[in-house]
């Protein structure tokens, strides 16, 4: 197909979508496969500033209880059944998440997120989190939390303690998952989702990337995270961790790491699409590309077992594009001092 006669047809799916259209994932295939990438990232920037405005939203986590989780997610070097460096430790005291906490909002983070290894924590570490997470709602930060497969009462008990967000990730789409884990399963992933939102929690939902999946799975995934309405989608690209099956998978190239970003713009409009995991390793040079793809939305600061983009670079990054942060802070690169406007 000629350049120009997929600019129009893109163009035509453009105004469709701002219109208040959906396109089918046929529509979304066809585009993220064949649309040249300054076409698609046209497209993908006119949706997230027409749905998602200028603004920026900014997430640090911590690694809460690291290591010794009993599942066998095929990327992930917490696993107690890989061999990897990744530290082993139980759950941080609440005054250790709050100073983690305090660190975050130092660097002009919104949103903070308590992230715990295993399938879910106990009743103990879930009272331990609670006491943190009051604490935090205090600072004047947006408490997150990733703790496994919960059950509502457990959720709602978060809720109760000022939780305002919870992440589960469903990493992949119902057709590949079975490739990802085979000590849980998908249906117990949509089960967290909708029990979280069955509280009155916001919901945070992606995956990761570059496992070997098709774009096909890509898109099945982009569209269960449509009809799951989830808030958030935080995009992973896979970091291949020795001592895990995916060792030898060869990193995604950055430019279909970016394509994936403007996937989901394409299929939620109006919800934040955030990179997380990855970016640094990844994307490289082409980081600074991450809002021309269509993000709304980053993690700042280190992932949980492997280094992240340098935040001070992430600022600046954010005021060349003439973005702002939508957490109000008004933020000195040569400070990283922040003052609060809520």
């Amino acid at each position: 197909m000629r350049s120009d006669t997929i600019s129009e047809a893109l163009e035509e799916k453009l105004r469709f979508v701002l219109d208040g259209g959906m396109l089918t994932p046929e529509d979304v295939l066809s585009i993220v496969r064949t649309a040249p990438v300054h076409l698609l990232f046209h497209a993908a920037t006119t949706l997230r500033e027409a749905f998602r405005g200028r603004s920026v939203d900014l997430c640090s986590i911590v690694n809460a209880k690291s290591g010794g989780c009993p599942e066998d997610c095929s990327f992930c070097a917490q696993s107690s059944r890989y061999r990897t460096d990744a530290p082993y430790y139980p759950l941080l005291s609440k005054e250790e998440i709050l100073r983690h906490a305090e660190d975050a909002l130092s660097t002009g983070a919104r949103r903070f997120c308590i992230v715990t290894s295993g399938r879910k924590v106990s009743r103990r570490e879930l009272q331990i989190i609670g006491e943190a997470i009051r604490d935090i709602r205090q600072m004047g930060l947006l408490p997150c939390a990733t703790l496994g497969i919960l059950e509502e009462d457990e959720l709602a008990f978060l809720k109760e303690a000022g939780l305002v967000r919870y992440h589960h990730n469903l990493e992949s789409s119902r057709s590949f998952f079975r490739r990802v884990c085979s000590t849980h399963t998908f249906e117990d992933k949509l089960r967290t989702v909708k029990a979280a939102k069955s509280v009155g929690l916001s919901t945070c939902s992606g995956g990761v990337f570059g496992l070997g999946e098709t774009w096909e799975d890509r898109v099945e995934m982009a569209f269960t995270l449509r009809d799951l309405d989830v808030d958030s989608v935080p995009i992973n690209f896979l970091i291949p961790i020795k001592g895990t099956p995916l060792q030898d998978r060869p990193p995604l190239h950055p430019f279909e790491a970016l394509r994936i970003v403007s996937l989901f713009r394409l299929v939620l409009p109006d919800r934040e699409i955030r990179v997380c995991g990855g970016r640094r390793q990844i994307l490289g040079v082409f980081n600074s590309m991450v809002f021309l793809a269509g993000a709304d939305a980053v993690l700042i600061g280190n992932y949980l077992t492997q280094k992240g983009c340098e935040i001070e670079e992430d600022w600046k990054i954010i005021k060349t594009y003439g973005l702002v942060s939508a957490s109000a802070y008004e933020t000195n690169l040569s400070t990283l001092s922040c003052k609060r406007d809520l």
